[in-house]
């Protein structure tokens, strides 16, 4: 039964999304040198597009071209592009879904390889396996111009045929890494108490909403709980959504974790985490859907929750308790873009999990479950790699490859990666 995942869904501003699947924002890695949108945007988003989600949500946008995620990111900075836009937009929406951009700044979990001085609230580095340099502490003007520069994207995005924003405020990206004074230890008006950590992001959604205006979907992505002793905690969590409640936010994800702390791959990084997998959350698909049901409790806009969902009936039940109006769906899509179509016509009642038998080998200690962290996440990376991989594949209208190994996923990914980031850097 998808009675429930079948229904359209109106947002406080006014539009309606066809149905209550999203397909959540994944890293494209497809721009080109001058990070502008490609053909294979256009390609990979119209496939999703036909695959049936009522809401596709873009791999993180960035505002500033000079820190990136990936090499591959589309940046808005400057740089043109419009006509690229414009065409990925029309693209993403053929079959009548919205298409939202995420906007972002990577912040400090921007490789070396991409970024030789990143930017954070603080020069705190990022630690992980030594890829990342160590950030330089924002300005007060930069936090100022980067907040305009959130709400100049915005009406790019929305200019250009996207029908809505998303801001990204999860995962330790620059947003985020204000919230949590791990990597906030500012002692200017923004760090030190919680309303001070969450003056950037408050003032971001305020210029956002005020430059699109009050008909145009505006998306928030919010941790909710960084999983690191001292970080951003559910606790902040709540408080920020209290707060949240009065800027006009029409949909507000639920994640959480960063680079270090990666619960959004559902794994537990390092020995530092504050938070435990719970043990409802073990018996349901969900990765943050116990959390989600603490935070419903304080919220008074749409809440959407993404990882873990693979079956129509996790999904169902999900949104018949309440604990969300939206499913976000990542992974399956990667490799089954008509996954949503056949769900919501009860043809596809479990949804793929490649990610359950990718691993480097069969011993215990070289898979995800290793008690040696270097192969606990070079499953993590493998997997995503793996998963990258078949995103490019679908952009240049080929098929997944289905039966490319963990190791050689990785490398593959990487040697992309590289080659990309030369390229970028022969362009600027």
């Amino acid at each position: 039964m998808t009675a429930l995942l079948s229904s359209p869904l109106t947002l406080p501003c006014g539009a309606t999304l066809p149905n209550r699947l999203c397909k959540a924002a994944m890293t494209e890695g497809l721009a080109n040198p001058q990070l502008q949108a490609t053909p294979e945007l256009e390609t990979l988003y119209r496939r999703w597009s036909e695959g049936g989600a009522g809401l596709l949500l873009t791999g993180n946008v960035q505002i500033d071209r000079r820190v990136l995620e990936r090499p591959g990111n589309v940046a808005i900075d400057n740089n043109g592009g419009e006509a690229a836009l414009r065409a990925w937009a029309k693209a993403g929406t053929v079959n009548g879904n919205h298409l939202w951009m995420q906007i972002s700044h990577a912040g400090r979990q921007s490789p070396r390889y991409v970024t030789g001085r990143p930017l954070g609230p603080s020069a705190v580095q990022l630690d992980m396996l030594g890829n990342y340099a160590k950030p330089r502490a924002l300005t007060e003007d930069e936090i100022l111009d980067f907040i305009q520069r959130f709400a100049r994207v915005a009406v790019t995005a929305r200019d250009t045929g996207f029908t809505g924003v998303q801001v990204h405020s999860a995962h330790g990206y620059l947003l985020s890494s204000f919230l949590s004074p791990v990597t906030n230890r500012r002692t200017d008006a923004w760090g030190g108490s919680l309303e001070n950590r969450a003056r950037f992001l408050l003032e971001t959604l305020r210029a956002v909403r005020k430059a699109v205006g009050d008909d145009f979907p505006v998306a928030l992505k919010l941790n909710s709980d960084d999983f690191r002793k001292g970080g951003f905690s559910n606790e902040d969590c709540l408080q920020v959504v209290e707060w949240l409640n009065s800027e006009r936010v029409d949909l507000l994800e639920i994640s959480g974790g960063t680079y270090e702390q990666p619960q959004l791959l559902g794994f537990s990084g390092k020995a530092d985490s504050a938070a435990p997998q719970r043990a409802s959350t073990r018996a349901r698909e969900a990765y943050f859907l116990d959390y989600a049901e603490g935070i419903r409790k304080v919220a008074k806009m749409p809440m959407m929750v993404t990882g873990g969902f693979r079956t129509t009936a996790g999904m169902e039940a999900a949104l018949q308790e309440g604990h969300c109006d939206v499913i976000g769906l990542g992974r399956p899509l990667c490799t089954d873009t008509d996954a949503p179509a056949r769900a919501l016509r009860g043809e596809l009642p479990v949804m793929p999990a490649y990610e359950k038998t990718l691993k480097l080998g069969n011993a215990r200690w070289l898979s995800g479950a290793s008690p040696i962290f270097l192969f606990k996440i070079l499953n993590v990376l493998g997997q995503q790699g793996w998963y990258y991989q078949q995103i490019a594949r679908l952009g240049h209208g080929q098929a997944p490859d289905l039966g490319r190994g963990v190791l050689k996923a990785f490398f593959a990914y990487l040697w992309d990666e590289y080659k990309t980031a030369f390229r970028v850097w022969r362009a600027r």
